[in-house]
């Protein structure tokens, strides 16, 4: 008997989808970066939900505007009078009625979203968008905006409102959502850089930067409030808050205040060159810009279907039936451009004789095409068939591979101590300058070695932190330099596990597969609106804007998280790990795997968005009216750039977690992560591609001699895409750090380490053991102690209480004594 949902053996099999198949997938042109287009960015900040308040702004502006200045409009004011109008609006804003600082602001943030009102097109709208947002930090509206910020997060009756309420919705949010939406214009608007910039507008960015990365008022950066709002959020105590527009104003910040990927990049070439040690190989940022996506390997499923059809239909004319031949022809033809050609002769036949394969992948390598993932140099181009190359021709292709090999210190020491053992009965220690007694080859295996030698910046700050710990008196003080990443660590330091809980929370609430929990937070308060939807058009509306909503969550949060990491390993490794431990702590490694367990080419070709209501289209165009094929049809892009983007964070993460840890590799197998990452092998996006295949290398050895059999076209793309560690035995598994013995130990010292640093660089003053101790009772008690202004009118009170009604306790003092 058939089971439900089997077709039967005489019927026809269902063709698969494009998002299903292994070959037929496009390649995707995506390039990575700190964010997406200026348009993009500031759409996202609102939610479809929220179309009906551009009106309410411009409404709230034009009203005030227009017994102001009479018979005219903003762009034909002069900026004298701009200013004056902005600094009445800001006075406004110090009103004791609530209604009136709504009113005012929402009209500054009318302002700050490009007056739409008097622009024809999306660009006039984006370039007064510009013009505004600079306006408006001039005259110091973010300092007024940051005060009524932190007069919204205190305000207690907002929250008790909303733990009463059973259904939170846009209304409950709605002065914190103008608060917000203005400062992340501001933010947004003033951290991208044009040609065309006068010169006042690059000092106030620097201004407005180094304000943001330093103590507001004398008390925290900005990030740390932001943070505190998140963990706020979290903990129940304030379930209003528009979750996503603080995620999305905390990552610009980071963005703004640290920098991102390109000044990360230029900062440790900088670093570098100050500890002496060697530039870096290659410039990682173009390396992964110049790759090619592979062709993904093909599942099992298809493996299954491939022999059935093998079986029953006749061969194929011009299929090639001997192998062996054709792989000659093929060495012959490509042996002299890629050295791992020769992996692909030991692939399984049922994957060589794939249909997808017959058009364009093994035999299309055979027959002259080539295919990325059974060998293909990352950065040629596919050449078109053509008749057999002359050796002149032959050199124009780029020989070798993407990334320089690197060799680790401790590589050279384990290579020299075997050959030690094997040749002449003894080791030397460290000691790697001193051959004697070894043969030939050993000293020229050493010397390529030590030319590949690479010494990173964390090896270096280890060895420095190892030192301070043994000689803390002799080496003095440490000479900490007070950048915004240090600033920013020593801040967050004591409540860093709550804000990596926090975020990890929301992530695993925002993610697609995650099912609808009772305990589960809720992060759609600043998106359904006060009234449900009664139409099915309607309700197909907000079902797009919820899943839109989701997606941006996880965008925001993935993108802070890495930055974050980068960061924090560039200014200390220890910092880092301290994260990253956390992280791992907190269940991050099995979150982003549940993430990556779907079909993530669905998930990336998504389209959750109403292209005529997003922002700046809708504020200038006449919206037409909605209909269910208008909201099915959504954007005609191949991708959803902010999904791809939330994928390769999310794998950029993870192998940051995992890195040279063999514990939490070990967490990758036994999550069984194999088959969920090479399921992300069918997005054919190269910097996507390398970061799978980052995390499928670090558990080849692990996985067994099978499965490295049944998967050698990706153990061909690791050689091909995947920098290579000389004497890293990635691929067999007779590594000494595969044994598993040590991994509990392994992460234990990790954690001693971090808690030294911590305690030796931010808890000194207080619990050093080697502070100097004062034995004199005068000058102990002539010490300046700070007191309350209002202490001496209640010292009596305190005399009594603390002092007259305490018993002595003789006996505990003579011991604290002794």
């Amino acid at each position: 008997m058939e089971e439900p949902g089997k077709p039967g053996k005489g019927a026809p099999r269902p063709q698969r989808s494009r998002s299903q198949g292994s070959v037929d997938c496009p390649n995707l042109e995506f390039e990575y970066g700190d964010a997406d287009s200026f348009a993009a960015e500031l759409s996202e900040l609102y939610s479809y939900t929220e179309e009906p308040e551009f009106a309410l702004n411009r409404k709230c502006f034009e009203e005030d505007f227009q017994t102001q200045v009479k018979d005219k409009r903003w762009p034909e004011l002069d900026v004298s009078r701009q200013k004056a109008y902005v600094m009445r609006l800001l006075d406004g804003l110090e009103v004791v009625s609530r209604e009136k600082r709504l009113k005012g602001a929402r009209a500054i943030l009318y302002l700050a979203q490009g007056v739409f009102g008097d622009c024809d097109s999306e660009a006039e709208v984006l370039d007064w968008t510009r013009r505004n947002n600079f306006l408006l930090y001039q005259m110091g509206t973010f300092t007024a905006f940051l005060e009524l910020l932190n007069m919204e997060i205190a305000n207690s009756q907002a929250c008790s409102s909303a733990l009463r309420k059973p259904a939170i919705s846009l209304a409950d949010s709605t002065e914190l959502r103008v608060i917000l939406s203005v400062m992340y214009l501001m933010v947004e608007t003033l951290r991208r850089e044009t040609d065309t910039d006068p010169p006042k507008w690059a000092a106030a960015r620097e201004t407005f930067r180094t304000e943001l990365s330093s103590p507001l008022h004398g008390e925290e950066p900005f990030a740390l409030l932001l943070f505190t709002m998140v963990t706020k959020f979290c903990s129940g105590h304030a379930p209003h808050f528009p979750m996503k527009k603080v995620l999305l104003l905390l990552w610009k910040v980071l963005v703004f205040t640290l920098g991102g990927f390109e000044a990360l990049q230029a900062l440790k070439i900088q670093r570098r060159l100050e500890l002496g040690l060697a530039p870096l190989p290659e410039d990682s940022i173009q390396v992964v810009r110049r790759m090619r996506a592979a062709s993904p390997p093909a599942c099992a499923i298809e493996l299954v279907e491939q022999q059935q059809q093998q079986q029953v239909a006749p061969p194929k004319r011009g299929h090639r039936s001997r192998r062996p031949l054709v792989k000659q022809d093929s060495l012959d033809l490509y042996n002299e451009r890629d050295p791992f050609k020769t992996a692909l002769e030991e692939e399984e036949p049922e994957e060589e004789a794939e249909p997808e394969d017959l058009e364009g992948g093994a035999l299309g390598l055979v027959e002259g095409g080539l295919d990325p993932m059974e060998g293909e140099p990352p950065l040629a181009p596919a050449p078109p068939p053509q008749p057999p190359r002359t050796p002149l021709e032959r050199v124009a292709f780029p020989r070798g591979l993407p990334w320089a090999p690197k060799v680790r210190q401790k590589d050279i020491e384990h290579f020299l101590e075997m050959s030690r053992n094997k040749f002449i009965g003894f080791t030397l220690g460290q000691d790697t300058d001193t051959l004697v007694g070894l043969p030939r080859p050993i000293h020229e295996s050493v010397k390529t070695l030590k030319q590949h030698k690479y010494v990173s910046i964390a090896e270096v700050q280890i060895k420095s932190e190892e030192e301070m710990e043994k000689c803390p008196m002799s080496l003095g003080e440490e000479d900490v330099q007070e950048t915004p990443c240090e600033t920013l660590y020593r801040v967050m330091l004591y409540n860093l596990p709550q804000y990596m809980i926090a975020l990890l929370k929301i992530l695993l609430a925002a993610a697609p597969t995650s099912k609808a929990k009772t305990d589960s937070i809720n992060i759609l308060a600043d998106v359904l609106p006060e009234e449900m939807p009664i139409t099915v058009l309607q309700s197909m509306k907000l079902g797009v804007d919820v899943n839109r909503h989701k997606e941006i969550v996880v965008k925001g949060i993935s993108a802070l998280l890495l930055l974050l990491l980068k960061h924090f390993k560039l200014n200390h490794v220890y910092q880092f790990e301290y994260v990253s431990q956390h992280l791992v702590f907190a269940n991050c490694i099995p979150l982003i795997l549940k993430f990556f367990n779907q079909n993530i080419m669905s998930y990336i070709t998504a389209k959750n968005s109403i292209s005529v209501l997003d922002y700046p289209f809708c504020t200038v165009h006449e919206l037409p009216e909605l209909n269910a094929e208008s909201l099915e049809s959504g954007e005609n892009n191949q991708f959803c750039w902010r999904n791809l983007f939330s994928c390769i964070n999310l794998l950029r993460i993870l192998n940051k977690l995992t890195k040279w840890k063999h514990s939490r590799t070990m967490m990758l197998v036994v999550f069984k992560s194999a088959p969920i990452l090479k399921r992300a092998l069918k997005v054919k996006q190269a910097m996507l591609q390398l970061y799978v295949l980052k995390l499928l290398k670090i558990q080849t050895k692990y996985l067994g001699r099978q499965w490295r059999k049944s998967n050698m076209k990706t153990m061909s793309a690791i050689y091909q895409k995947v920098r290579h560690r000389m004497n890293d035995d990635w691929a067999y598994g007779n590594d000494i750090d595969a044994r598993p013995w040590d991994f509990q130990a392994e992460e234990c010292t990790l954690r001693a380490n971090i808690e030294a640093f911590n305690a030796r660089r931010y808890d000194r003053p207080r619990d050093s053991e080697f502070s100097p101790v004062d034995n004199c009772l005068q000058s102990v008690l002539g010490q300046p102690l700070d007191l309350p202004e209002d202490f001496h009118y209640s010292y009596e009170l305190w005399l009594e209480r603390e002092v007259f009604s305490q018993p002595i306790r003789w006996e505990e003092l003579l011991c604290y004594q002794g």
